[in-house]
């Protein structure tokens, strides 16, 4: 079979270890045995695409999907989608999901001590444009405890998920708020050894998205991984 050019390999310490103690999950959840690396087929490097069509304008306003507006701080968060080598990455699908204003996720599982929103579900999703540029209007997430240690609780923080153009740079991550003080304190947002890497976690408060007497804004870049074998214009 003729070889494929794959996905560069992420730089030591950016990306989170598998097993953090302080992470208590990742103490059950952790490889015990080193991991075998596949070689890429056309599988792995191409692949899901998604038509734009795919989302409605209340996919990516979670402020706009129920009768009533949800309770909380309304927010913008927006940015743009690269690869490694600067390019933007165009049709890439970004689903986010979160807790409501006081913390809570609207799913069986939580049974957290807060109320739910009926206003508010807290899944959203959009389709970046050509350029790579995504934008979602939500509301402000609360803090919530959880039972990793002692007086445990997280900080603000949005899930995110992207496929990318290949199965290979799927990527899930969070992202959190400048300036939050449980940051410190959270096992999940330290399992990345790489300070700058931990540190890009972090959305920056953006004035130019910022929405006069509605919504603050907050800018989230996201970098996913660059090809193995950079393409030339000849190669396009």
């Amino acid at each position: 079979m003729k070889s494929v050019a794959g996905y560069r390999a992420p730089t030591p310490g950016t990306q989170p270890n598998h097993l953090h103690p302080p992470y208590a999950s990742s103490v059950k959840r952790a490889p015990t045995q080193p991991l075998v690396p596949i070689p890429y087929t056309l599988s792995e490097i191409t692949g899901p695409s998604f038509p734009p069509e795919l989302v409605s304008p209340p996919d990516c306003d979670l402020t706009r999907q129920h009768r009533g507006k949800p309770l909380g701080e309304r927010i913008v968060v927006s940015g743009r989608v690269m690869d490694e080598d600067s390019r933007p990455l165009a049709n890439t699908l970004i689903e986010i999901w979160q807790a409501n204003a006081a913390g809570r996720y609207q799913h069986e599982v939580d049974q957290h001590d807060a109320p739910l929103d009926p206003n508010f579900t807290g899944c959203g999703r959009v389709i970046t444009d050509t350029e790579g540029r995504y934008r979602f209007v939500t509301i402000r997430p609360g803090e919530y405890p959880w039972r990793n240690h002692y007086n445990a609780w997280r900080p603000a923080h949005i899930h995110f998920s992207l496929f990318g153009p290949a199965f290979a740079t799927r990527l899930v991550t969070q992202m959190f708020f400048p300036g939050d003080p449980l940051l410190p304190f959270d096992p999940i947002f330290n399992c990345t050894a790489d300070e700058n890497a931990r540190n890009r976690l972090i959305s920056v408060f953006d004035w130019e998205t910022t929405v006069p007497m509605q919504a603050l804004g907050y800018r989230f870049d996201i970098v996913l991984r660059g090809r193995d074998a950079t393409p030339t214009e000849d190669h396009h």
